[in-house]
């Protein structure tokens, strides 16, 4: 069926409009993964809490949250308004003084960051806080190598993009950036022949205790771990993997970096995911949740070991825009509204009782779906050609020619009124941590309804 507008929510068509936006894309704007003829982006008129809306009227829930940033949904009135009040006061100001939105964040950010984490250093965005805490790392450390995990994704700067596990890495890879990739848990597609999660665990701490022997451990800076992966998967670490990684980097005086770019403030249903396990890292990575990507924000969160390193020691970085008070002011806001309004709380609710148990029957029910994983408002549903083979219903990175059963699901969800989150064989199910109960499963009936396509694709489809 063709979304419906709904009429509160909805502008009233103007295809015109939405014409002369696309024409002005199509002719200036250099879109970021992609090869520029070969795209079509759809033309945004509106977007106001889970949807959004195109000129011709067709509305949308957004089970993608933008890039998996949009916590809070689109157009929160509370943040919209601090942002206004913030850019009223005082709209940018130089990182070196002291600002009051810069100051307040920087508070309430170490308030929820795991253990001892009490020191903020504000970045753009996520790539850049992976950068700077690799360059912490290093110079902490005196060692120059950093060891990070395939099927992750760090960034598109060119260290974290070298860090990144996934294809997006290979055109840039330099080969010489320090950086060694080993093999993390994942047991549906184990790397290590295991058949439990206990095995699996105790054969991939095993695996990187070997790699970092073989690479030399008085290299190795740093370990850095999406604590949930999120683009290469959402798999969540097997219990004692994430303890363990810390016991080996403490052991080998190595700094342990998790990336919660993605899977923090409030995504798994609790503030970071490394609440999750009670782990506390050297260093954390953030970004997108932080303010809901209203106005481009990241950070690391550092550990007093690392921030003495540089008490009487210049760190050698920095950003213009480090703190700006206008992000500054939409994270304060974010923070506050989450807190208030029980938003965390909502993920985890929903996702234990709404989310995760109708995924499961879908994974009863469809053929296509090979294995469901998540936690809170962070799921995702792998597709098959086969179960019993688990064959990825699209190859590996798939090319436009052998992508097409994936291009038939997201193409079916869409004319269902869904905006799914599309990576390789997977749909992820990422939507706002505020969306309500009804809204969520509205999106999910039209999931069901989508994944026939894709069961269609299936050797018993």
């Amino acid at each position: 069926m063709t979304p419906q507008p709904n009429p509160e929510q909805t502008p009233t068509p103007d295809p015109a409009t939405g014409a002369a936006v696309k024409a002005a894309d199509r002719a200036h704007v250099f879109h970021s993964w992609s090869a520029q003829d070969l795209i079509d982006p759809l033309a945004v008129a509106g977007a106001e809490g889970s949807y959004f809306w195109d000129y011709d009227g067709n509305r949308y829930l957004d089970f993608t949250s933008g890039l998996v940033f949009t916590n809070i949904g689109y157009q929160h009135p509370e943040v919209v308004a601090a942002i206004q009040e913030q850019a009223a006061k005082m709209t940018t100001f130089a990182p070196a003084f002291a600002v009051e939105a810069r100051s307040e964040a920087a508070r309430l950010i170490a308030e929820r960051t795991p253990g001892d984490l009490d020191k903020i250093f504000f970045t753009n965005a996520g790539a850049d806080a992976v950068e700077h805490a690799t360059r912490m790392a290093r110079l902490h450390t005196g060692r120059p190598k950093v060891l990070s995990a395939y099927r992750s994704y760090h960034g598109g700067t060119q260290q974290a993009v070298n860090l990144t596990g996934d294809p997006r890495r290979w055109p840039s890879d330099s080969g010489s950036a320090g950086v060694v990739h080993f093999w993390a848990p994942f047991l549906y597609r184990s790397r290590f022949y295991a058949e439990t999660e206990e095995q699996e665990c105790a054969r991939a701490l095993e695996h990187l205790e070997t790699t970092i022997a073989f690479e030399g451990p008085g290299t190795i800076a740093a370990v850095i771990l999406e604590t949930i992966p999120g683009t290469a998967g959402i798999m969540i670490p097997p219990p004692g993997y994430l303890a363990g990684v810390r016991e080996i980097c403490d052991r080998h005086g190595i700094v342990f970096i998790l990336d919660e770019v993605m899977a923090g403030f409030g995504r798994t249903g609790e503030w970071f995911a490394a609440d999750l396990s009670g782990v506390v890292p050297d260093l954390m990575t953030f970004a997108k949740g932080v303010n809901s990507g209203y106005v481009p924000l990241g950070g690391v969160a550092i550990s007093p070991e690392i921030a003495d390193t540089f008490a009487t020691r210049p760190y050698p970085g920095g950003l213009t825009y480090s703190g700006h008070p206008l992000a500054c002011g939409a994270a304060v806001a974010t923070l506050d509204v989450m807190a208030r309004e029980g938003i965390v709380e909502n993920a985890k609710h929903l996702g234990e009782t709404v989310l995760g148990p109708t995924l499961a029957t879908f994974a009863e029910r469809h053929p296509s779906v090979g294995e469901v994983r998540g936690t809170g408002m962070f799921w995702a549903l792998e597709l098959v050609k086969d179960r019993e083979t688990r064959e990825p219903l699209v190859p590996y990175n798939a090319s436009a020619a052998t992508n097409a059963p994936m291009a038939a699901f997201a193409a079916a969800a869409k004319k269902n009124g869904l905006w799914p989150f599309i990576n390789m064989n997977r749909t992820h199910v990422v939507p706002p941590c505020n969306i309500t109960e009804p809204e969520l499963k509205e999106g999910l009936a039209a999931l069901d309804a989508a994944l026939t396509t894709a069961d269609e694709f299936t050797t018993s489809g």
